[in-house]
C-alpha cells in the first residue's frame, strides 16, 4: 500500500511518501521558523496560511521525487490532531479532497502517535511493548506500549512541556527562537557546577512531570545575576543555560528510569523535538548501559514534526481496515490515551 502523510499541525508543513512494502520513498518540509521568529513563537493566522501556500507545490515535488503520481496512491493520511485548529484544517481539508478525488481512504492520525512510532522508520527499531518518552513543545508524557493504539499514560507534566520550559528560558535569556536549540547552543559554553537546579518532582513517588517550578527558578536566578543595567554577562548566560538544561534532561532521565524499573520493560522509545538535544541523548545512553535496557531514537530529522511519521501510522491504520468519512473534522485537543486499537469503533 502506498499512502501520502500530511503534517500541517503547527509550524511546519510536512509530507511523505510510506510504502507498505519499501518503506519511506520519499519526504519534504518547509519550516515556519524564520516567519515566526520575529515574533518570539507561533502565531496560529500566520501558520495556517502559509500552510495553504505550500503544501500543494510540496506534494508536487514530492512526487517528483519519488517519479510518482497521484494515481498511484492507495490512500492518504492527514495530521487530525492534537495542534492548531486553522492548521490541522488545511491538512485535513487537502487530505480529504484528494482521497475522494482518487476514489482511495483517508485517515485522520494522532500526532503524537506519530511521534510515538518515529523510531519504526530506523532500520533498528523497537518491538511491542516497549515504554516511550514523549517530549516535545506540548507535550510531556511517559507511556507504556503494548501495540498500535495500546497505550497506556504512565505520567505527564502537569503545567509546562518540557520543550514549553525550554522555549520561555530562551526568551527570558535573550536566545533566538525556536528556544530548545538556542538553549542547548548557549549551553556548550556553560560551566558545570556553577549554578545547581532542581530537579522537580524528583524528590517523590511517581512518574508525573512539573517544569513551571524551574522557569521560575531560571527567571530569578537571571535576574538575581544581572548586572547594573539588568544585562547578564554571556558566561552567566551560558551558565544559566547550562544549568537548565541539565536540570531539565535529568529530571526526564530519572523518571524514565523510574518507570523502567516499575514496569520491567527494556526498551525505551524516546521521540518529540525534545528527543534531539545531545545532552538528553547522552545521559539516556548512559541509562540504558546502567539499566541493561534498549532505547531508540529517531533520526533528529523525525524528531520535530514530519510527514514521514504520519504516513507511516496512516498506513498501518488503513492496513487494519480503518478509515475516515468525508467529513473534515479535527481535533485540536486530543489526548493520545483515547486512540483505540484498529478494528475497534472510532469516535
Amino acid at each position: 500500500m502506498l499512502v501520502l502523510g500530511i503534517e500541517t499541525s503547527c509550524d511546519e508543513t510536512a509530507v511523505a511518501l510510506y510504502n507498505s512494502e519499501k518503506g519511506l520513498l520519499a519526504h519534504r518540509l518547509y519550516s515556519q521558523i524564520a516567519m515566526h521568529a520575529e515574533y518570539g513563537g507561533v502565531v496560529p493566522e500566520l501558520a495556517a496560511r502559509d500552510h495553504i501556500r505550500k503544501l500543494v507545490p510540496l506534494v508536487r515535488e514530492l512526487l517528483e521525487d519519488a517519479k510518482l503520481v497521484l494515481s498511484d496512491l492507495d490512500g492518504v493520511a492527514y495530521t487530525r490532531g492534537p495542534g492548531l485548529a486553522g492548521a490541522l484544517l488545511v491538512g485535513a481539508s487537502m487530505g480529504q479532497a484528494l482521497a475522494l478525488g482518487l476514489g482511495v481512504p483517508a485517515i485522520g492520525v494522532h500526532h503524537m502517535e506519530g511521534h510515538l512510532l518515529a523510531p519504526m522508520l530506523e532500520d533498528l527499531r523497537p518491538e511491542f511493548p516497549f515504554l516511550a518518552l514523549l517530549v516535545s513543545g506540548g507535550h510531556t508524557l511517559l507511556a507504556d506500549v503494548a501495540g498500535l493504539g495500546e497505550y497506556t499514560i504512565l505520567g505527564e507534566s502537569l503545567d509546562d512541556a518540557v520543550g514549553e520550559a525550554f522555549d520561555k528560558t530562551a526568551k527570558l535569556l535573550d536566545l533566538a527562537y525556536p528556544g530548545g536549540p538556542s538553549v542547548a547552543k548557549e549551553a556548550e559554553h556553560g560551566q558545570a557546577g556553577h549554578f545547581r537546579f532542581p530537579r522537580p518532582m524528583t524528590d517523590r513517588p511517581g512518574l508525573d512531570f512539573s517544569f513551571s517550578g524551574l522557569k521560575t527558578f531560571t527567571l530569578t536566578t537571571a535576574r538575581d545575576h544581572e548586572n547594573e543595567d539588568h544585562q547578564l554577562t554571556e558566561q552567566t548566560r551560558a551558565d544559566i543555560a547550562y544549568a537548565f538544561q541539565d536540570a531539565a534532561t535529568d529530571t526526564l532521565v530519572i523518571k524514565a528510569m523510574r518507570a523502567v524499573s516499575q514496569t520491567g520493560r527494556n526498551e525505551l522509545v524516546v521521540a518529540g523535538g525534545v528527543g534531539a538535544n545531545r545532552s538528553l541523548r547522552n545521559k539516556l545512553a548512559d541509562m540504558a548501559q546502567q539499566e541493561n535496557i534498549k532505547v531508540f531514537f529517531p533520526r533528529p530529522e523525525f524528531c520535530t514534526d514530519n510527514g514521514a511519521m504520519i504516513a507511516y501510522v496512516g498506513c498501518l491504520r488503513l492496513m487494519a481496515g480503518e478509515s475516515d468519512d468525508i467529513a473534515v473534522a479535527v481535533r485540536p485537543r486530543w489526548k493520545i490515551s483515547e486512540l483505540q486499537i484498529p478494528g475497534a469503533a472510532r469516535t
